[in-house]
């Protein structure tokens, strides 16, 4: 079919008679053919037909919107309001400064009452800083003492960290030490910063950075790449916030850069830190000295032990800082807290002399199949510790 000659036959060829056409039967029967095939002759240039069919879902209505409904709305944990058990602990001494509590593997759980404590990262030994300036090494398994390191400070050692095999120690001299365990000669470099007792130690967990707390309301940014074998090394940050001595401090485990840091009764507040740039990204002020902090390992929480007046726990979410539970029990300030290795349980010894266990970082999902097949407290058969 020819179109051009089509549509002159259908438009320009009926046009007025200024320019007339000649017509012929022939001519005219095929005017009509054309018209009909282009249908030509409707006066109505849209038709509404029936309605279209409904396009077939590839999930039930039902189906997905039950399943949104489940997404959005995550069921609330429940934090227990009391402690799971409470043990005594006899002649606790209440001393801000020292750090009496730590948590390795379920095997052993210490309670040192008058030195500081902390675990090597093989979960089998264990530091022990004591009063006449000395650090003790001893081996769990065989419960035997593996050295002592000495001469490193002049007064006593309330203060302890390890990066992998280097023991970092804090003193009442204002130093702070690394200790190479492998090694006689054990001293390999020195912090010098504070003026007065170091009572916070924290290793970073890529083990580059080192927060150090004293009773000289300062608080010291140290990094591995500043390191020097012959001469003190020079701090990263000097931070000068807290307006009382800084004991409580801890590295978010979801952001390496991310460090919270707790002043005592002067102070009252959590503070955050960027320990790449130094800069103080909030300041939350908690009515309370605080003494220890503590990161859930499975949500953006923070836990923080108080002293005078409630002598609480206070559970808050991060970065709003709402406070999620409170938890009641010491009736004198909670000094230490530790952390279970799945991080769930968190263990607080008191100024009272009873060290309680709360659920409160709950159990992750993936841990909960696991959790079944093992006792929901371990340490049942115990009611003292001396």
């Amino acid at each position: 079919m020819d179109f051009d000659y089509a549509h002159y036959m259908l438009t320009d060829g009926k046009k007025g008679k200024e320019n007339p056409v000649g017509s012929s039967p022939s001519r005219e029967a095929y005017r009509k053919q054309l018209a009909e095939t282009f249908n030509m002759n409707r006066t109505r240039i849209l038709a509404f037909k029936n309605k279209p069919p409904t396009p077939v879902e590839a999930i039930p209505n039902e189906f997905s919107s039950a399943t949104h409904q489940v997404k959005s709305a995550k069921p609330r944990r429940h934090i227990p309001q009391t402690s799971e058990r409470t043990l005594d602990a006899p002649d606790l001494v209440d001393d801000y400064y020292l750090n009496l509590l730590d948590w390795a593997a379920a095997i052993f759980f210490p309670l040192l009452l008058d030195t500081h404590v902390k675990w090597a990262p093989d979960g089998r030994h264990i530091a022990v800083g004591l009063n006449n300036s000395e650090v003790q090494l001893w081996d769990s398994t065989a419960n035997r003492l593996l050295r002592t390191l000495r001469g490193g400070h002049s007064s006593r050692v309330g203060a302890l960290d390890w990066n992998n095999h280097i023991l970092t120690t804090g003193g009442m001299d204002g130093q702070i030490i690394n200790n190479d365990v492998r090694v006689r000669a054990h001293i390999v470099e020195t912090y010098q910063g504070h003026h007065q007792e170091v009572c916070g130690l924290k290793w970073s967990a890529s083990g580059q950075q080192l927060a150090s707390g004293g009773n000289d309301n300062l608080l010291h940014i140290w990094d591995r790449s500043m390191a020097s074998s012959n001469a003190p090394t020079q701090w990263l940050h000097r931070l000068e916030e807290h307006t009382a001595a800084v004991k409580a401090l801890a590295w978010c485990p979801f952001q390496g850069n991310l460090l919270a840091s707790g002043g005592g009764g002067g102070d009252r507040c959590i503070k955050f830190w960027n320990t790449h740039t130094g800069a103080c990204l909030n300041s939350v002020d908690t009515g309370s000295q605080v003494c220890a902090l503590l990161w859930n390992k499975n949500e953006r929480e923070l836990l923080s032990s108080h002293g005078f007046t409630q002598n609480q726990l206070t559970l808050w979410k991060y970065p709003s800082m709402v406070k999620i539970a409170e938890l009641t029990g010491h009736t004198s300030r909670v000094l230490f807290m530790a952390q279970s290795p799945d991080g769930c349980t968190v263990a607080s010894a008191a100024g009272d002399e009873t060290l309680r266990f709360w659920n409160v970082f709950g159990t992750p999902e993936v841990a909960t199949k696991a959790a079944a097949k093992t006792s929901s407290e371990p340490f049942a058969h115990l009611n003292r510790i001396r």
